[in-house]
Order: C-alpha cells, then sequence, then structure tokens
C-alpha cells in the first residue's frame, strides 16, 4: 500500500508521522543508554565487591585453607561476571546505542529533504494556480468591461441626437474591449491549461514520489528498531556462555571444599614438633614430718638417720614446690639459681660499689644442705630446647629462624633454600648470557669491547658464591632439624613400645625427674664455701640454661660509674663504656648485660643508663 496514492492530500499528518517515528528512535535509544548505564554500574559494583573481599597479601599471607580457596574462586568468577557486564554494556553501546543515534540523525536529514521537495511542489502548484486564478479574473473583468463598451455603443447607435463622431468613437471602443477580452481569454485558457497540467503532475508524479521516499525512510526505521531489539538480545544472550562457565566454576569452587584437607593444614600449620609433657611425679610432703611411738605409726624417718648414719638427703619441701613450678618453664620465666641470683642493688646516690659482704646475705645454710639443693636442682629442672629460647624470650625472627617450633623451622628454612636456589638460577643465567655477548664481542669486535662486560660477570660470580653459601649454611640448619626430629620420631617410636619411667622425659622435653638419680647425686662436699661463692659448682647449673644460643640484645646501655665485678655472676665495666642489654631488671636491682667481646653477667642498674630498643619486647608467636 502505497503513500502516494492513498495518501496524497495528507502532507501534514505525514510529516507529523515521520516526527514520531524519529522521536520513538530516540526515546529507544535513550532506554538503551539508561539500560548500559546499568549494567555498567552494576559491573563496577561487583569488582569493587571483589575488591574489597579479596585485598592484595604477600606471598605468605596467601591463603591455603580450601574454603579460603574457593571463596576466593568464587571472588574470581564473580569478576570475571562482572567482565561479562561490562561487555553487554559496551555491546549495547556499541552496535545498539550508537547506531541508533547516527541513524536517528540521518533519518532528520533525509525527512527534512524530502519535506522541502514536498513543500516546493506544493508552493509550485500554488503559484500556477494563482497565475490562472489572475488571468481569469483578468478575463473577466475585461468581459465585463466589453459588455459595458458594447452597451454604450448600441445606445448612441440608436439614439438619433448622437453625432457621428460619438458612435464612431463609442464603437472603436467596444472593439478595442472586445479584443481585450479575447486576449485576456486566450491567457486564461492558456494558464488554466498549464495549471492543469501542474496540478495533475504534482499529484501523479511529485507527490507520489516524494510520499514514496517518506514513507521508505519510514519502513527503514522500523527494520533498524527490529535489528536493534535483536541486537540488544543478542548482547545478551552472546554473553550466556561465558556467564555459565563462570557460574558452573563457582559450583566447582564450592564441591572443592575439603574439611580434611583444612584440618591437615592447620596441623602442618602449627604443628611446633615437640614432644607433649609427661605426668607429673607425685610430691610427698610428709616426709619431714616424724610420728612419735604413743601415735602407734611408724615413722617416715629412714633407719640409717634414726642409728646416727648417713642417709640420702631429704628434699627441702619448699625446693619440692620449686621444682613443680620449674616444670612449667614453658609457660613462665626461666628459673635461676640461688647461687646465681645476683646481690641487691647498690644506692642510685653512692658513686662506688658496695663491698661483696653487702652484695651477699648471711649464709643461713650448711654447705651439706645447699649442695644438697644444687644436686636437686640440676637433677630436676628441665634443659631448655634451643629452639623456645627465643619464643620465651620474645626474640626478633632470627636467620638460622631458632625462634620458630622445629616443624615451622623446618619449613622456614625450605622455603628460604628455594627462594635462594631460584636467585642463584637467575644469577647464573645472567652469566650465562654476559658470556655469550663476551664470546659475540670478542668474534667480532664492532659490536662492542668485551672487556666492558667483565665487572659485570665477576660481580654475577660473587653473587653466586654468596648466593651458594648461604645456601649451604640454610642446608646445614635444615639438616640439623631434619636430623633432631629423625631421632625424636625414633625415640617416639621406641617410647611406644617402652615407657619412659615416670616424672622423666626426652632430652629435648622440658624436665627430668628420677628419685633415683637424687639418691645417687653426691651430696658430701670437700668444705663449707667460700664467702661470696656460695657453690662449689655454679657454672654447672648456669650452663643447663645459658650453653645454647646467646640471648637476644634488647637494648643498650652507657656506664654512669665504674663497677669492678669481683662477686661471681658479675660483670666488670668501666665508667661510660657501652654495654648490650640482654635481660631487664627482675626488681632485684640488676640488669644482665653483655660486653662488644661476647662476655656476659649482671651489673647494678643504678649504674647504667639504659636505652630500650622499640619491638624487641613480647612474645613470639609460630603463625
Amino acid at each position: 500500500m502505497s503513500w502516494g496514492t492513498e495518501l496524497w492530500d495528507q502532507f501534514d499528518n505525514l510529516d507529523k508521522h515521520t516526527q514520531w517515528g524519529i522521536d520513538f528512535l530516540e526515546r529507544y535509544a535513550k532506554f538503551v543508554k539508561e539500560r548500559l548505564e546499568i549494567e555498567q554500574n552494576y559491573a563496577k559494583q561487583l569488582r569493587n565487591l571483589v575488591k574489597k573481599y579479596c585485598p592484595k597479601r604477600s606471598k605468605d599471607e596467601e591463603p591455603r585453607f580450601t574454603s579460603c580457596l574457593s571463596f576466593f574462586g568464587i571472588l574470581n568468577e564473580l569478576n570475571d561476571y562482572a567482565g561479562q557486564r561490562e561487555v553487554v554494556a559496551e555491546e549495547m553501546g556499541h552496535k545498539v546505542y550508537g547506531t541508533l543515534m547516527k541513524y536517528s540523525q540521518d533519518l532528520k536529514a533525509e525527512r527534512k529533504h524530502h519535506l522541502q521537495e514536498g513543500r516546493k511542489a506544493q508552493q509550485y502548484l500554488d503559484h500556477c494556480w494563482k497565475q490562472m486564478d489572475n488571468s481569469k479574473k483578468k478575463f473577466e473583468r475585461e468581459c465585463k468591461e466589453a459588455e459595458k463598451s458594447q452597451t454604450n455603443y448600441e445606445r448612441l447607435d440608436n439614439d438619433i441626437n448622437a453625432t457621428k463622431s460619438e458612435v464612431e468613437k463609442a464603437k472603436a471602443q467596444y472593439y478595442l474591449r472586445t479584443h481585450t477580452a479575447d486576449e485576456s481569454k486566450n491567457e486564461y485558457a492558456a494558464q488554466l491549461q498549464n495549471f492543469n497540467a501542474e496540478q495533475w503532475k504534482h499529484f501523479n508524479n511529485s507527490i507520489p514520489h516524494i510520499f514514496k521516499n517518506l514513507q521508505d525512510m519510514d519502513q527503514r526505521r522500523t527494520v533498524k528498531l527490529g535489528e536493534t531489539y535483536r541486537s540488544f538480545a543478542e548482547a545478551e544472550r552472546r554473553v550466556i556462555p561465558i556467564i555459565s562457565k563462570c557460574l558452573e566454576g563457582m559450583v566447582s569452587a564450592a564441591k572443592a571444599v575439603d574439611e580434611r584437607r583444612d584440618s591437615g593444614i592447620v596441623v602442618e600449620s602449627f604443628k611446633s614438633g615437640f614432644d607433649p609433657p609427661g605426668d607429673f611425679p607425685f610430691e610427698d610432703f610428709s616426709q619431714n614430718l616424724s610420728r612419735t611411738g604413743s601415735d602407734g605409726a611408724i615413722s617416715n624417718t629412714p633407719k640409717g638417720e634414726r642409728d646416727g648414719a648417713p642417709g640420702p638427703p631429704r628434699p627441702d619441701p619448699k625446693h619440692s614446690i620449686s621444682k613443680s613450678k620449674n616444670k612449667l618453664w614453658l609457660f613462665g620465666k626461666k628459673p635461676k639459681s640461688p647461687s646465681s641470683s645476683p646481690p641487691p642493688p647498690p644506692p642510685p646516690s653512692s658513686s662506688r660499689p658496695r663491698p661483696a659482704s653487702q652484695f651477699f646475705p648471711p649464709n643461713r645454710f650448711s654447705s651439706d644442705r645447699v649442695s644438697q639443693y644444687l644436686s636437686e636442682i640440676k637433677s630436676t629442672v628441665p634443659r631448655i630446647p634451643q629452639n623456645l629460647k627465643g619464643l620465651r624470650r620474645g626474640a626478633p625472627s632470627v636467620e638460622d629462624f631458632s625462634h620458630l617450633p622445629p616443624e615451622q623451622r623446618r619449613k622456614r628454612l625450605q622455603q628460604r633454600i628455594d627462594e635462594l636456589n631460584n636467585k642463584l638460577q637467575i644469577e647464573m643465567d645472567q652469566r650465562d648470557a654476559l658470556n655469550k655477548m663476551k664470546d659475540v664481542y670478542e668474534k667480532t669486535p664492532h659490536m662492542g669491547d668485551p672487556n666492558s662486560l667483565q665487572p659485570k660477570i665477576s660481580e654475577t660470580i660473587c653473587n653466586m658464591e654468596k648466593l651458594r653459601s648461604e645456601i649451604h649454611k640454610h642446608e646445614a640448619w635444615l639438616s640439623e632439624v631434619e636430623g633432631k626430629q629423625s631421632s625424636r620420631d625414633r625415640r617416639h617410636s621406641a617410647d611406644n613400645h617402652h615407657p619412659t619411667p615416670q616424672g622423666r622425659e626426652s632430652p629435648e622435653g622440658s624436665y627430668t625427674e628420677d628419685t633415683g638419680q637424687e639418691q645417687r647425686t653426691p651430696h658430701h662436699h670437700s668444705g663449707p664455701p667460700q664467702p661470696g661463692h656460695p657453690s662449689a659448682d655454679p657454672h654447672d647449673f648456669d650452663d643447663e640454661f645459658d650453653d645454647d644460643d646467646p640471648l637476644p640484645v634488647i637494648g643498650h646501655c652507657k656506664a654512669l660509674y665504674s663497677f669492678d665485678g669481683q662477686n661471681e655472676g658479675t660483670l666488670v665495666m668501666a665508667e661510660d663504656e657501652v654495654l648490650y642489654i640482654i635481660e631487664e631488671d627482675k626488681g632485684d636491682g640488676w640488669t644482665r648485660a653483655r660486653k662488644q667481646s661476647g662476655e656476659e653477667g649482671y651489673v647494678p642498674t643504678t649504674y647504667v643508663e639504659i636505652t630500650m630498643e622499640k619491638n624487641c619486647k613480647g612474645a613470639v608467636t609460630y603463625i
């Protein structure tokens, strides 16, 4: 159905209709724009959400639990899903919105052109009609004038009183008007014929052609709308397979959660490698009680003592209590020997240290009793494992990771060895590349000087030697840890078949409690202790604690006064000498320090000006 034949007289309505079509197209384009903005905002919010819950982390902090890995896998899939939403927005913006806006501009220009042609044709037809109408009016006017002149001529011709000149003049006027009327008639006929021709041409050629162009334009607009509708849906359907893969990835990540593996990772992460503590021995506090015969009870005093013969020493109840406290050294402070405790501090106002007699209190116990206590302490005080000293003292991380438990130390050492091997491989590759470049320079001198590469090659070889030395050192530490673990495993396996006696643990454990050992400990001494030397062998007791790695430095101090350090366990220092602080004052007025030569001992706290280092206190954890 053609607009030219059916709507030949609806130019204005077609003008309004084509304008409405373009407005509708632009309205749909606006709808697409708002939709793609929603997609862009949705994708942006999803990416921000993923970024919020998936922060950047270092290699050591990467999660290993399957639940965490699955969650981060879901976040990655969600990030890909957000990317597909961005693809949808981009497709809509490029293939739908951009196309519609460009087509809208083309339609406006085309419609304007067709309407201008229609208006020109209409104006030309109106012009022809005006000319025809003017000629018609002129013809009508000339005919009326001719009729008047004819009436006047006939009146004068019939009037007997009219002169011949008047009659002739009226007759000439009549002929002139008649001739003019004939000319107007011919002109009117010509204009009428021309107008009819132009009108037929207008309504049968020009207008149908213009309307046909408008109809084609409107149909193309409709077709374009249908194509953009389809493109709008295709942009969404094109990403459905990828979105389905993203959803499948989320489901796969959910299925990858393994509670047993997570439990194993917890064990692997926090396993210390230590053996659990043994049973606590029974502590009999009634050994010092003697029952009378009237009570009808047997005295607990050994027969040898009742007879006056020497027998095994009885433990002091106070010392028994201290033994039970010493067994909990892992969570408490390191026990100190009574003989190795520092003397009381000097007063701040004194410019010289006190005599040795003022540092030690009067000896209230006999030498036998002191030796007995020391023997019992040496047999019962636990040996502190080397790898727990740093933990107890709050020491910072060291190069050999000795502050960590065995299992964690082994893992960190292995990780460090792998890192060093990677660096070594990089240096080796760089060395090979430099050697190849040097060979090329030697063969083709114009490309470069081979001697210019020698410093870089030497530096690379030096770096390789340093890395090999580091690897060898770490491998030695790793071998030491693995050897201790293998021996502990063998001992643990043997203990499963042959349980240890009650109260005794492995050397790597916490303590050893054997009553027989206490009884076998010599309790006789060559003589009473000298003043200022309460114990005959104090170094043996100190070695139980201090024969391993040295204490970490937690600060430094400057001597305000000189100190002779004549007493056991003290340190000689000169005025203005700088020492390292390795143990703080525990309230007894003495600070443990170390010289630059490595000698350690106690100095009066009031004799030194102490400066503590930051971040040197606090417990060290395994995680």
